[in-house]
């Protein structure tokens, strides 16, 4: 399904997205084309729902619940960031050829709108205005992802983190 294709009247209300933080602000329409990318999906505690160095297919919108981000190796998993209701995980779904960086397993049953990366990205070079504001919040994203890696690693070798960078 396109972008322009939503055609779905006030349905997002079902899935939260009209209350959720990421998409705040966003017209009734950008929503609704939003939320024709994609569907709620509910993860048992303890899936595996991205493992570093996999394609991301889905750009994810915590509802309910959390998952946590961590760098993962066969000897060494480290938790880098708990996303929780309000958050999303799952952005370089919509970069061509990039894997997934991080490991990302649900730490409780979560609900979330899983979207579709592709029908998203073309959905961002259709539409410039959304484009550029789901831009913004992505870069935001990634923004606080690099500060949390950064801090965990800080704290990790013994370098004291002032509370303004948490």
């Amino acid at each position: 399904m396109s972008c322009h294709d939503a055609g779905l009247g006030d349905t997002t209300h079902k899935c939260g997205c009209r209350e959720h933080a990421f998409l705040s602000g966003l017209t009734d329409a950008q929503l609704a084309r939003i939320h024709s990318l994609g569907h709620k999906v509910t993860l048992p505690e303890g899936e595996l729902i991205l493992d570093n160095g996999q394609r991301s297919k889905f750009c994810y919108l915590v509802t309910r619940g959390s998952v946590v981000v961590a760098l993962a190796t066969p000897r060494l998993t480290v938790s880098v960031q708990v996303v929780g209701p309000g958050e999303m995980f799952g952005w370089s779904a919509l970069l061509q050829g990039q894997d997934t960086l991080f490991q990302v397993r649900a730490r409780e049953e979560t609900t979330a709108l899983r979207i579709d990366g592709a029908a998203l990205a073309e959905c961002c070079r259709t539409d410039p205005e959304l484009g550029v504001e789901l831009l913004q919040r992505f870069l935001r994203v990634v923004a606080t992802r690099v500060r949390a890696t950064e801090t965990v690693f800080a704290e990790w070798c013994g370098v004291r983190v002032s509370d303004s960078r948490r």
